[in-house]
């Protein structure tokens, strides 16, 4: 099993997890024309999403931004031929926390519920996808720079004293799925000044049933390399599951309050992520 590396900055830690080590070879592979298929469609749906962000931008209600982007989600999910299946409901105003495995985590959480992304500042610099996290009302953390810390965290709680779910990945990394790093308190340090309550998110990949690293993104690995893995598992499927919301403490209690809320909210997770058998 995986365990965590010395971190580089408590916004930036690292994870042992591999490609080489942690992927295994298909259960069931798909054809090549099922394949090219795949990516195709996965090019056009991109390409269509530029559209719908700058609608979504336009829209007079959050939840009607949230409604398309979550369509747009579930579309793409659906030609890269990831089934999804989800287990409980989350109203609005909450901070959802979930574990970390792939590119596709904010995509699947996007097309399970109405929410906003926590995102790295990285990405509003790319092209096409800044455009569409834009139109997702993503909001930003620099993870190289601390300073802009409390600003990111004061931007999570306007956001969710505002009626926002947020979405965020506490682990500030991404592990293959028979492992998982520790949430980083930073985030939850929002929820206590807006008051708002903590859901812990489950995500499980899975091939038929069984445990997948299949989807995972981690190490040196590509995106181009990971997308290729996804587009040729037959039967991949994501289990989503949003267990009970846990109470925001006092905010009098200061940095204690946001550590020890991470610390129950990892456990909740933790005890429901299941562990593969290494490949």
């Amino acid at each position: 099993m995986s365990t965590a590396l010395p971190q580089v900055n408590p916004w930036r830690p690292l994870g042992t997890c591999t490609p080489a080590a942690c992927v295994r070879d298909p259960l069931a592979a798909v054809g090549r024309a099922r394949r090219a298929a795949r990516l195709l469609g996965a090019l056009a749906v991109v390409l269509a999403g530029v559209p719908v962000a700058i609608a979504a931008r336009l829209c007079r209600t959050d939840h009607d931004r949230a409604r398309l982007t979550r369509s747009w989600a579930r579309l793409m999910l659906r030609v890269l031929g990831i089934g999804l299946d989800v287990h409980g409901t989350a109203p609005a105003g909450e901070l959802l926390v979930a574990n970390h495995t792939s590119w596709l985590d904010p995509l699947v959480i996007a097309a399970t519920v109405p929410s906003r992304p926590l995102a790295k500042r990285e990405v509003a610099g790319w092209p096409v996808v800044r455009i569409l996290v834009a139109g997702a009302g993503a909001l930003f953390i620099d993870r190289e720079r601390l300073l802009t810390l409390p600003s990111a965290v004061a931007d999570v709680a306007g956001a969710l004293r505002a009626g926002d779910t947020v979405v965020a990945f506490p682990e500030g990394t991404t592990w293959c799925g028979r492992a998982m790093g520790g949430f980083r308190p930073a985030v939850f340090q929002a929820a206590i000044d807006a008051g708002a309550p903590v859901r812990p998110v489950v995500l499980r990949y899975r091939e038929g049933g069984a445990a997948s690293t299949r989807a995972c993104f981690v190490g040196d690995d590509s995106l181009l390399a990971s997308l290729l893995r996804v587009t040729a598992t037959r039967d991949l499927a994501v289990e989503v599951t949003l267990l009970a919301p846990e109470p925001p403490p006092p905010a009098a209690r200061g940095r204690w309050a946001r550590a020890e809320l991470a610390e129950i909210v990892e456990a909740r997770v933790r005890a429901d992520v299941p562990l593969c058998h290494a490949p």
